[in-house]
């Protein structure tokens, strides 16, 4: 099948290159393969996927009832059908690090991050959190460094510590995961720009920043995200609320009216879909798939 051009390690010392010129890169979150070719095509430095997304596709809460091999399955999945970096969220390890990141490393993602919630985890944007201490935190991230092959596969630390123990013991956590050896920091539910300046001014190194929407953070632009010296920023569920803002839209018109012809004009044409699938790419001298009528494909 026609995938990717690159090889994982290609998109992964293109990440790290990238991370290197010191500018914002924008990974914006992919819910299925097709959302991530549209990424790609669109001009996005990399694809994100978000555990919450992964666990809202399956009908499921955001409450880590997920499993490895579900995850790791479906990141593939999304990370083949594109030459950017893919990085993957990885909730709290799956109860095993070290198994987590060689999965994740052998299914050809760029990085992906841990978290220092307790195994019982939520989404990050609601109260309530409960977190494991910094001590068994720096455990988890040692053994997640010293497991994988490629260094340059990214450790991704996230720490939810702000909306528990506040902004000075968020600063402290992080100031430890770095010297234990973590390649980024993605501090999660910054207010505002008072303090995702205060994280940048204590980090040493590369920051992501989370421009989820109805969270606890405000929503920053590239510009001034950029200006705070971050390195990465994620949209992490919009793909999956656009789409199924839509699809709730149509399927109520449907319900009411009894047909779909009000809202054709909300949905991608069959001509898009076959552009963005590549159909011409499976055309062989012995066969060609593309010998049908386009009438009507507009």
């Amino acid at each position: 099948m026609h995938f990717t051009k690159k090889s994982s390690l290609e998109k992964r010392l293109d990440f790290v290159k990238k991370l290197k010129l010191n500018k914002l890169l924008r990974f914006p979150g992919a819910y299925n393969p097709l959302c991530a070719k549209l990424i790609e095509e669109i001009g996005f430095d990399g694809v994100y996927i978000s555990g919450g997304v992964m666990s809202n596709d399956l009908g499921l809460p955001d409450i880590g009832l997920t499993t490895l091999n579900q995850v790791s399955y479906r990141a593939n999945q999304i990370s083949r059908v594109t030459d950017l970096p893919t990085i993957v969220d990885a909730d709290t390890g799956f109860k095993d690090c070290e198994k987590t990141i060689r999965a994740f490393e052998d299914r050809g993602l760029a990085g992906c991050h841990i978290e220092d919630q307790i195994e019982e985890k939520r989404c990050g944007h609601l109260d309530n959190k409960e977190l494991i201490s910094k001590e068994q935190m720096i455990v988890k991230i040692k053994k997640s460094v010293e497991s994988r092959k490629d260094k340059n596969f990214l450790i991704i630390v996230r720490t939810d510590a702000n909306t528990v123990e506040g902004i000075d013991k968020t600063i402290d956590r992080i100031k430890a995961y770095e010297d234990a050896g973590a390649d980024m920091i993605f501090p999660e539910a910054m207010k505002d720009e008072n303090e995702f300046e205060k994280i940048r001014k204590a980090s040493k190194g590369f920051l992501l920043a989370n421009m989820t929407e109805f969270g606890k953070s405000k929503l920053l632009n590239k510009e001034q995200l950029e200006s705070l010296g971050y390195n990465l920023v994620i949209y992490p569920v919009t793909t999956q609320r656009l789409a199924m803002k839509n699809v709730e839209f149509g399927l109520k018109s449907i319900f009411k009216d009894g047909h779909q012809n009000n809202v054709i004009d909300k949905m991608q044409t069959r001509k898009r879909l076959y552009e963005l699938v590549e159909y011409e790419k499976y055309n062989t001298p012995g066969k060609k798939i593309t010998d049908f009528s386009t009438e009507g494909h507009e």
